[in-house]
């Protein structure tokens, strides 16, 4: 039987992840830098891939790195999860908590807020809805609750519930430039996408379990600003219901295609990456992973 891989090895490879570089991350961990390429090493021998694409400049995660790296942070954070569950004690539950969310209009949602407050009435809780991406550690945010498959460096995501996605416009928008009959009418409209791999704007949508390319009109990785783009006419989005679901009820959004498949997206809570989680930022986190929006189409991520 392979032996489970160590936790210093873990921890080693993420903070290379975060830190970019060997040196820094030797010293944040206060260890030589041979003995972190050496930890390194041996993760990568042990599980026989290659994690890390090394130059003279700089660091690059490879397909097996970024999927073992998004699964450390789990771990780690678990790991120190259990550490200040025997270190703190429990009335330690108290302190600020800064939470950002798209606006969200769904009872389940106010349902686990109000809850959470209601259950720790020590902790100082703040939830800024904002159609904005913010950044956690400059802006002094705990958690946020975002929408999307991309891992952004320096932050852990725990994945909430999968969203099916909608491909939505505006009746306006429909009437002057004509509905969709087949997936490969869209490639004559104009379409508001996201970014692939959160850098590259994205040139197609897969429909049906094929990648089709579409046209690209408008693109942002801030989705209800695309719910917001095809609400006043500027194309189709396709978007995860949750966020489409107040638009179509309202009437400002129609589906477009309603019997096509166009898959689903992952809704995830981020959170900075600490060696230990202050116990309200971990509550609230186990808190909302019960969330399952009704009407939604979500299902578990």
């Amino acid at each position: 039987m392979r032996d489970p891989l160590e936790t210093a090895e873990l921890l080693a490879f993420t903070r290379i992840v975060d830190a970019q570089s060997l040196s820094r991350a030797a010293r944040e961990l206060r260890a030589p830098r041979p003995t972190i390429s050496r930890r390194l090493a041996r993760l990568e021998a042990r599980l026989g891939v290659r994690l890390l694409r090394r130059t003279t400049r700089s660091l690059a995660l490879t397909d097996a790195g970024e999927a073992l790296y998004r699964q450390a942070r789990l771990v780690l954070d678990a790991v120190a999860s259990a550490e200040a569950s025997v270190r703190r004690p429990d009335d330690a539950m108290t302190g600020e908590l800064r939470v950002s969310a798209p606006p969200i209009f769904d009872e389940s949602f106010f349902d686990i807020v109000a809850s959470f407050a209601k259950r720790h009435p020590r902790v100082r809780l703040q939830v800024h809805a904002s159609t904005r991406h913010v950044d956690l550690r400059r802006e002094g945010y705990d958690v946020a609750i975002r929408a999307g498959n991309e891992m952004t460096p320096g932050l852990v995501a725990r994945p909430l519930f999968r969203s099916k996605l909608v491909a939505v416009a505006s009746p306006a928008y429909l009437a002057e430039a004509g509905a969709p009959r087949t997936a490969r009418d869209l490639r004559g409209h104009r379409c508001l996408m996201g970014f692939a791999r959160g850098e590259l704007p994205e040139t197609h949508w897969r429909v049906d379990g094929r990648s089709m390319h579409v046209e690209g009109a408008f693109f942002s990785n801030d989705i209800p600003l695309l719910c917001a783009a095809a609400a006043r006419g500027v194309g189709i989005a396709l978007v995860p219901n949750l966020f489409a679901a107040p638009h179509l009820a309202s009437g400002a959004l129609v589906a477009v295609l309603p019997r096509a498949a166009f898959g689903s997206g992952v809704v995830a809570a981020v959170y900075l990456d600490r060696e230990m989680l202050a116990p309200p930022v971990r509550a609230f986190i186990d808190a909302i992973a019960k969330w399952r929006p009704l009407g939604s189409g979500a299902s578990a991520a």
